[in-house]
């Protein structure tokens, strides 16, 4: 593709130029389109944190007894991953601490029966019950990483350059250099015979180990916002023979399905969806000290829309085997924001790939998406492709 979006600034507010070599297609046509053949782009209303420093490294042993963790407020609690209603049965939640070395994160899962089995470092640990997080640093999508835990403290790291969806490979050998990690149990292990009360996750993430993975440098600015989720993997059991076991599914013979309880709600049994993670604000302050702003996800109704192109258009190649080159093909040629203003957003495609382009409402950003989902702003003119 050879389409050039120029993005410029002219009276404080941002417009578009572009040299077409295919064809270029602007919403907003509020005329041109009847009321009914609208889309209304309204973004899911993502939860928040608000991640303070701490004055001195906790001591990573999964108790979270120290003053900055006592200190630190915790997330909302978990949720049905699909549905986004439901609350967990048994009370997850987690907290966040930062410093210049590490991302420290404690985690506590009520859980009457607590139960591990696998060992082995890069298993599946989701086989077992287990507690994940999810962190995309600089929200395009792509280049993240995952980290999952079970009660024995085994863990599986891995980073997704490409997420699954748009054929991307799980790099299973990466490691989280440096990363310290803990489980502290209120219960027994593996033993039907009592009822535990759960467990506590700590993990201490190192910057520089996600550094080189497409990511930026270093520790994050404060102010900045990063899109993280966490999610934990609660299998139904029964008791055979006094051991635990997973509990089996009578229609087709093979274990129950999962339970999947997550911080930001997917609306599908899939956590590899970055753009509806939670999001992180990084201060500088020390925790318990005051009490920071958290400043709105800018340019959230521009990659909205972006995204209703992107899912429009997964949906038209997988039943047609082709891209739609035409925004008005997918329905989306008249796009607005929830109170009727038109939404700016362009497109150029062929049959086999596509970028769109998005202004913001507010005149002041852009956003741009292609085919494999990675989407980013639009500070400069785009290279070529």
């Amino acid at each position: 593709m050879s389409l050039r979006y120029a993005v410029t600034l002219i009276n404080g507010r941002l417009w578009f130029a572009a040299a077409f070599a295919l064809a270029v297609f602007s919403l907003g046509r509020g005329s041109a389109a009847a009321a009914q053949d609208r889309v209304v782009v309204e973004p899911p209303a993502l939860p928040y944190y608000l991640c303070y420093r701490t004055f001195l490294a906790p001591e990573v042993d999964g108790e979270l007894r120290e003053t900055s963790w006592q200190l630190a407020r915790w997330t909302s609690g978990f949720v049905d991953i699909e549905n986004g209603v439901e609350q967990a049965p048994w009370r997850t939640r987690v907290k966040m601490l930062w410093d210049d070395q590490h991302l420290y994160i404690g985690a506590e899962l009520e859980e009457p029966h607590l139960w591990a089995t696998l060992t082995q470092h890069d298993t599946i640990i989701y086989h077992d019950n287990d507690f994940e997080v999810f962190i995309d640093p600089d929200g395009d999508t792509h280049d993240y990483f995952e980290i999952e835990i079970n009660a024995l403290g085994t863990v599986w790291d891995l980073w997704l350059p490409v997420p699954y969806r748009d054929g991307g490979t799980a790099v299973t050998d990466w490691e989280v250099g440096g990363m310290q990690s803990a489980v502290a149990l209120d219960g027994t292990l593996n033993d039907p015979s009592d009822e535990d009360t759960g467990w506590t996750v700590e993990l201490a993430i190192p910057w520089e180990a996600l550094v080189g993975q497409g990511q930026q440098q270093g520790s994050p600015v404060a102010g900045h916002h990063w899109r993280v989720n966490f999610s934990r993997v609660q299998w139904p059991l029964e008791v055979v023979d006094s051991v635990y076991r997973k509990s089996t599914d009578e229609s087709t013979g093979e274990p129950a399905s999962e339970n999947n309880w997550v911080w930001s709600p997917q609306g599908a049994i899939n956590m590899h969806k970055p753009e509806r993670w939670g999001i992180v604000q990084f201060s500088d302050s020390i925790v318990g000290r005051g009490a920071d702003a958290f400043i709105p996800d800018g340019g959230a109704v521009a990659r909205w829309a972006l995204w209703h192109v992107y899912y429009a258009q997964s949906t038209h190649r997988r039943e047609r085997g082709r891209y739609a080159t035409d925004l008005g093909d997918l329905g989306l040629d008249a796009m607005v924001t929830p109170d009727g203003s038109p939404l700016d957003v362009r497109m150029e495609a062929s049959a086999e790939a596509y970028r769109a382009v998005a202004l913001e409402t507010d005149g002041q950003s852009a956003w741009s998406i292609q085919n494999d989902g990675r989407i980013q702003r639009v500070d400069e003119e785009l290279p070529q492709e």
